[in-house]
């Protein structure tokens, strides 16, 4: 006889694990983070399987699982993140993470291990805890939405069926979205939908459980999409993210949002792509001028070594000057931030470019490193050099200002990148200036056009 598993309730050592993963996520590496519709969580002890797009590698999982206080968040994760180091396998378990084996990575031979999980899961649920899943089975690379694999809603049948169909099982959908999924002190939202029960497909479920999974999955894909920003036209990606980057912030104002709040810049995105999508339907001429428009002038962009917001907000050699006169007044805290600063970037990011292809792996690499590795044991360092040298609470103080440290040496890095771009704008040549202002305008006549439609 199999083993009932009750609700799980996190003990002292995981609260205090993922309340140190939250203070880094949420205070060092994110600039903000945003929780939306929290509300829609059922209350703890409810069976519950939430079910999310997937864009960032572990910063998706991460960012829901220390979104919670009250449960420990199980994740399907995949199985070869477990078999870096036997070490590694058993921490990843601890924490609540389990493997899924894919055909197109761990081969066919390999699916059948995921028997295993499938079990262990629907135990889980039916003991009124909580899964993480990601029904794409990989990450994708940008704002668009992947085909789903029907595995989760399998599994949520199949557990309830393992409990006779007496629990009500409920499906949760969510998504992750970013402002950018690259470098740190970005903006982060995970935002939840409306729950859905599964029991009213429990009696089609017993005769066709096919058309009950479809029919499931159908209402929480459509969830998903309605909640993230899915660019469908892949071909001319570039084209569109390069607009609604550009754009978004000047529509969010015009609807009296705020454009730095990225749940508003999000809604604004939204209607700037379901605006053009809509457009590619009936005047797909008007479309393709738009995308010509665009990919010209981030060409010009790309080349003339500074961006859009050089042209909005014009900058004078003598506030140049100003900037940097700050930057080398700053130069020697700048220096001092280096440690732990420029060890927490390089090392993350020298392995990572050894090890990975896949950039959307960087994030990953840059909070694992510090949160599990760096961080600690340049702590430990840190504090034995300054109590042998100086005195114990003097090392207790420099360890406390790592966070500070750290954002203050991106900010610094952020201010440079700037002033240089300020720089550029100064020199570039008037045609340059006058040709991209030209296209900005452009752009900005066909966008509006096409969201009064």
């Amino acid at each position: 006889m199999e083993k009932k598993i009750e609700t799980e309730k996190p003990n002292m050592a995981y609260r205090f694990f993922r309340s140190y993963l939250r203070f880094l996520h949420d205070k060092v590496y994110y600039k903000n983070v945003y929780r939306v519709n929290e509300e829609a969580i059922p209350e703890s002890g409810t069976p519950l399987l939430i079910v999310s797009n997937h864009q960032n590698c572990l910063n998706d999982p991460l960012g829901v699982v220390v979104s919670f206080n009250d449960r420990k968040l199980n994740v399907i994760t995949r199985a070869d993140v477990f078999a870096y180091h036997p070490l590694a396998g058993k921490f990843l378990r601890g924490i609540g993470l389990l493997p899924a084996f894919r055909i197109n990575y761990e081969g066919e031979a390999a699916l059948a291990k995921n028997e295993e999980t499938f079990k262990m899961t629907e135990r889980t649920l039916l003991g009124g805890n909580t899964i993480l899943m990601f029904p794409e089975a990989g990450h994708q690379d940008k704002h668009w939405l992947g085909t789903f694999s029907f595995g989760y809603t399998k599994m949520a049948f199949q557990a309830a069926e393992a409990g006779n169909f007496e629990k009500e099982i409920f499906i949760l959908p969510s998504c992750n979205h970013y402002s950018d999924y690259f470098g740190i002190q970005n903006q982060y939202m995970v935002k939840y939908g409306e729950k859905i029960s599964l029991k009213p497909y429990y009696e089609l479920y017993k005769t066709k459980p096919r058309t009950a999974q479809r029919q499931v999955n159908a209402l929480v894909r459509k969830q998903i999409e309605e909640l993230m920003l899915d660019i469908r036209d892949v071909d001319n990606y570039d084209a569109v993210d390069f607009i609604r980057l550009n754009w978004g912030a000047g529509l969010a104002a015009q609807k009296g949002l705020n454009p730095e709040a990225l749940p508003d810049r999000l809604m604004a995105d939204k209607e700037i792509v379901e605006a053009i999508q809509a457009t590619q339907a009936e005047a797909p001429a008007e479309v393709d001028a738009l995308y010509a428009d665009a990919r010209e002038l981030k060409h010009l962009q790309d080349k003339a070594g500074f961006t859009l917001k050089q042209l909005d907000h014009t900058s004078t050699p003598i506030v140049s000057s100003l900037k940097l006169m700050g930057l080398l007044a700053l130069l020697p805290l700048w220096i001092v931030s280096l440690w732990p600063s420029l060890p927490a970037y390089a090392i993350p990011m020298a392995f990572f470019k050894k090890k990975f292809k896949d950039p959307m792996f960087e994030g990953t690499m840059l909070f694992v490193f510090n949160a599990l590795l760096l961080l600690p044991l340049s702590a430990l360092i840190t504090f034995i050099v300054m109590w042998v040298n100086v005195s114990w609470w003097s090392g207790l103080v420099y360890v406390a200002l790592f966070p500070a440290l750290m954002l203050f040496a991106w900010k610094y890095a952020m201010w440079v990148k700037g002033t240089i771009r300020d720089i550029r704008y100064q020199m570039a040549p008037s045609s340059v200036v006058g040709k991209m202002r030209s296209l900005k305008q452009r752009i900005s006549d066909k966008l509006n056009a096409m969201l009064k439609k």
